[in-house]
């Protein structure tokens, strides 16, 4: 849930592609088996889904951020530290599996430096990361029927690539 550009909606994730990328990941970690994480891609289009996975996958990407009206419209609860969630590209397609690491919960105006970089989208400045959710938001929420303001609450997540493991964080 983040960033930047309008385009054709992500498709509906494969919610059975999902369960047997969730069972793999769980017969590697029984610990989990009682979880039934989530699924859903990140951004508002198919290509804005893929770019920000690819930014998982292979790059710096570490955290994301959520308006809390969208879990709230989607009827969905706020993500928990030790939570997992499936990550799907823009077709789709599961493609990893995501543990949360660390949660906060404040107006999109209380972004830190440190968070914007963690983000590793843009050039990975606050002032970068502030103008292009401001964006994003200000797209995304008028939809749901929320008017936005600099105040809008968001929930700051940081997590760690568990699965597939040949990408997984160490």
């Amino acid at each position: 849930m983040t960033t930047s550009r309008a385009g054709s909606a992500p498709v509906e994730p494969n919610q059975p592609a999902a369960q047997q990328m969730w069972e793999e990941y769980i017969g590697v970690h029984p610990e989990h088996r009682h979880e039934q994480p989530p699924s859903e891609s990140f951004g508002d289009s198919a290509a804005l889904a893929d770019e920000l996975l690819e930014l998982v996958i292979h790059g710096p990407k570490r955290a994301t951020a959520g308006a809390v009206a969208d879990y709230r419209h989607e009827q969905q609860p706020l993500p928990r530290i030790g939570g997992h969630w499936i990550v799907h590209d823009g077709s789709g397609v599961p493609r990893a599996v995501l543990q949360s690491v660390e949660l906060r919960l404040g107006p999109l105006s209380s972004v830190d430096a440190s968070f914007a970089w963690d983000e590793g989208e843009g050039d990975r400045t606050r002032e970068d990361w502030v103008g292009t959710h401001r964006r994003y938001f200000q797209r995304t929420l008028p939809k749901i029927g929320v008017e936005y303001d600099d105040e809008v609450e968001v929930v700051f997540e940081r997590f760690r690539l568990v699965w597939p493991a040949e990408y997984a964080d160490a």
